[in-house]
Parts: C-alpha cells; structure tokens; sequence
C-alpha cells in the first residue's frame, strides 16, 4: 500500500535540472492523492516556460515505479510559481517578479523584434508578462503591436496624481513613448529628460502583478542603461546579436558594461538574430547570409548561455510592420525558434534567481 511519505522519498531523488537540488528539498510536490496503485500529485515549476517539463515527468514516473510500485498508476499535473529574488528597499514595481533588459550593442539587430516576441512567448506559456518600450528616441513596440494612433488611459490611484494604464494587446500589457506623443515629431531630448522619462515609465505605470517585465532598451551603452540600473532592479539583461563581425563587436561593449563588477547585473544570455535564411520553398536549407556562429563564439569568449538562434524570415519582418508579431501568427516553424529560445531565457532567469544575490537598485556607479 503507497503512502505520501514513500512518494516523498522517491522524488527526493528527482533533481531539478537546472537548480541541483531534488524536487521536495526545493518544495515542487503539492497535493499528493493517492487511491489504492492511483497516485497523483502536482510538481510547481519555477517558470510557465519551463522546457524541462517532460524531463521532470519521465524522471518522477520512474523514481515511484522503481522505489515504491512498479504498478503504480500515475497522474502528474504542472503549475507554476514565476520564481524571484528581490532586494528592494523603495518598492519599485513591487509587484514584478523579474524585469528583463532586452539590449544591443548597436541599431539594426532586431532588438525590438526579439523583445516583443519574447514577451509574447513567455505569455503562451502562461506567464503574466509587461512590455516597456524603453527606446525614447526610436520606439517602435506600438508599430509592432499595432497600437499606432491609440492612447493610454489614466487611473485615480488615490494619491490625486493618477497612474498610466498600459495598453493591453495579444495578453500582454503593453506601454511606449509612441503612444504618447504624436509619431510624425521627432523626441529632441536632452539627457535629463529621457531619464525622467524613463523614471515615469517605471513610477506613473500601473503594471500590476507580472511574473516578467520585458523591457526593450535603447542600442548601445548610454544614460538610459545607467538611468534604468539606477532607478529599477533589473534581475538580468539579454544581449541580441547578428552574426556578423561588426555586430559581435558591438554586442562584446553591451556584454561587457553588465558584466563590470559595481553593476552588479547578471548578463541572462545571449540570442542570436538573422542566423541564418531558409527559403519557404527549400524548408530543409540554410544559408549563412551574415556568417556563422557569431553569436555562439562570442558565448564562448565571455562564457555567457547562448539563448537561441534566430532565423531570417520574411514573415517576421512583416508581421512586425502590419502590428502582428510572429509568435501570433500561423509561421509555426519560426514561432518554435522564439519558444525555444524563451524557454532557455526562462531557465536562466530562475538559475541566476536561485544561485546569484539578490536583484537590487543599483545606487553608485564608478
């Protein structure tokens, strides 16, 4: 006759994957029913877009038949609490568990494109998910989702100032400069007022409770990066590349100031856009238009994860024009790229929450 304490014993010989420890050490397994050789029980993820599901599931069937009925008759169920580890004094955006820089080394990799798609995997896996257009001088998330032309609402938020309601499409929460001034006018900004942009962004938006806030920053290395740091507790940053000499170059500075030592802010990986071409009428080809592995040999050298490779693919750029992402649209093949990849952003999203200090505002920078 099984008992809890015997299913307990044996997934204590399941390990997590990525964390190192066993499933009931780390307090995965809930609700453990058992009805004569029926047992069933739920193993809580750290992520909605964890990859190693089955993994976990195979493994947990097979600890219960060897160590406790080889007849057993088992049901499991997955659920998810988006893992978090917050040092935050001033309660910035209290109620977001991660908040993830979306960066490039410079203009013209797809930066926009990888962080909207992102956003929107994580979201079909089930994870509530914001999307801030941090780009102040080029935005373009409100293109991409097709929100040209619409406008924030406000809320009393008790306190007679009020707080921006961000716009919600494709089951994110979506807001962007864009859709608070008018697009024909170019935002002639000096420092200062970007950063105070930025600081609104964070402040005077109501986002709500989200499991990640993507943030899609400006290329290069500059005041907004520094300004963000300085005002938000970014658990990490994911660096987007081409394959192509010049653009690693510029992706190197982008890795490199996160992974200075008084910023404090762990570089998650790196993903790899436009890796490579295949023609809709040759799906069995690929062509190498920017080079080769670029990205991978640039993980390498900085031993950083790499997150995914990207293909080039017409369909991406048109959905990003007309306002539908790829990843809800009906290109399969490219939608798998994008879940890969934020699966594997997800892993190391809670690997560096399990095994890195805590995320915190960064108050000085030297």
């Amino acid at each position: 006759m099984m008992n809890k304490e015997d299913i307990l014993k044996a997934l204590s010989n399941v390990q997590e994957p990525d964390l190192g420890k066993d499933l009931v050490t780390l307090n995965m397994i809930q609700d453990i029913v058992i009805d004569g050789d029926k047992v069933s029980f739920t193993i809580v993820l750290t992520t909605p877009a964890c990859p190693l599901k089955d993994m976990m599931r195979t493994a947990s069937e097979n600890a219960i038949k060897l160590l406790v009925n080889k007849n057993a008759q088992i049901h499991i169920n997955f659920t998810s609490n988006t893992s978090s580890n917050r040092l935050d004094a001033k309660n910035v955006l209290k109620a977001v568990k991660n908040i993830i820089c979306v960066v490039s080394g410079k203009g013209g990799v797809g930066k926009s494109t990888i962080a909207a798609n992102l956003a929107l995997a994580f979201a079909e896996k089930g994870a509530k998910v914001g999307l801030m257009d941090a780009d102040i001088y080029g935005p373009s998330q409100h293109i991409m989702f097709g929100l040209r032309g619409e406008r924030p609402l406000m809320k009393d938020d008790g306190s007679g100032k009020g707080q921006i309601v961000p716009l919600e499409k494709f089951g994110i929460k979506i807001m962007s400069i864009g859709l608070l001034i008018d697009e024909k006018q170019a935002v002639i900004w000096r420092g200062p007022m970007v950063s105070s942009a930025i600081k609104q962004f964070v402040s005077d938006v109501d986002w709500g409770e989200l499991d990640y806030l993507v943030i899609d920053m400006p290329p290069g290395t500059g005041d907004i990066h520094l300004t963000m740091v300085q005002n938000v507790p970014v658990t990490g940053v994911i660096v987007v590349t081409t394959p192509q000499t010049v653009a690693i170059a510029d992706a190197k500075k982008g890795v490199a100031m996160f992974s200075q030592a008084q910023l404090k802010v762990p570089v998650i990986g790196l993903v790899e856009n436009m890796s490579y071409f295949t023609p809709a009428e040759l799906p069995e080809n690929k062509y190498y238009i920017f080079g080769k592995d670029g990205g991978k040999k640039l993980c390498e050298d900085f031993d950083i994860p790499l997150l995914g490779q990207i293909p080039l693919v017409q369909s991406i750029r048109e959905g990003g024009d007309i306002g539908v992402p790829l990843m809800v649209s009906d290109d399969e093949i490219s939608k798998e790229a994008f879940l890969q990849f934020a699966g594997n952003a997800a892993r190391g999203i809670a690997m560096r929450n399990a095994n890195l200090p805590a995320t915190e505002i960064q108050e000085i920078l030297t």
